[in-house]
């Protein structure tokens, strides 16, 4: 009974989940744009913003990694020793 009055009640959805659109009103770039125009905003910003992390992520990671670049031998392995010792240093250890 009282599935009887739910299957027949006028608020159902249609079986269609689609939303049907004409076909000149989908085919238009301008109105794609005007009705994703925050999600576009969105993504210009969003590879903006990782563009310049790269290029900081390049730029100050080659500075970091070449101090020892010059040495050779032990005088290398020293060195690395020490940036290593300089980098765990202040930082939590867990074991």
């Amino acid at each position: 009974m009282v599935l009887d009055n739910i299957l027949s009640s006028p608020h159902r959805k249609s079986p269609s989940f689609r939303k049907q659109f004409p076909r000149d009103e989908l085919g238009s770039w301008s109105t794609l744009v005007q009705r994703h125009r925050f999600l576009l905003t969105a993504l210009v910003l969003l590879a903006f913003l990782c563009t310049i992390y790269l290029y900081f992520a390049i730029t100050l990671g080659a500075t970091a990694t070449g101090s020892c670049s010059g040495l050779t031998g032990k005088q290398q392995a020293l060195c690395r020793i020490k940036e290593a010792k300089a980098s765990v240093k202040g930082k939590m250890k867990f074991f």
